[in-house]
């Protein structure tokens, strides 16, 4: 993987994290419980996701193919 890529992940990465716990910090009262619980796995689940690509980045950043 060339660093261009990995370097694309990372920021990818990033961004999710920045984004889904702005999302999450965000987030009105006055829904229904079960709203929350929804919004809470695709926030959990975007953060692991995030971490597996930025994971997946930084391995690629260290073994460095221009």
């Amino acid at each position: 993987m060339t660093r261009r890529v990995s370097g694309f992940l990372l920021a990818l990465a990033a961004f999710m994290i920045f984004e889904w716990i702005n999302l999450g910090f965000n987030l009105a009262d006055g829904h229904p419980t079960a709203f929350y619980v929804v919004h809470g796995v695709l926030i959990a689940v975007n953060i692991i996701l995030a971490l597996v690509l930025g994971t997946i980045g930084v391995r690629a950043w260290k073994r460095g193919r221009p």
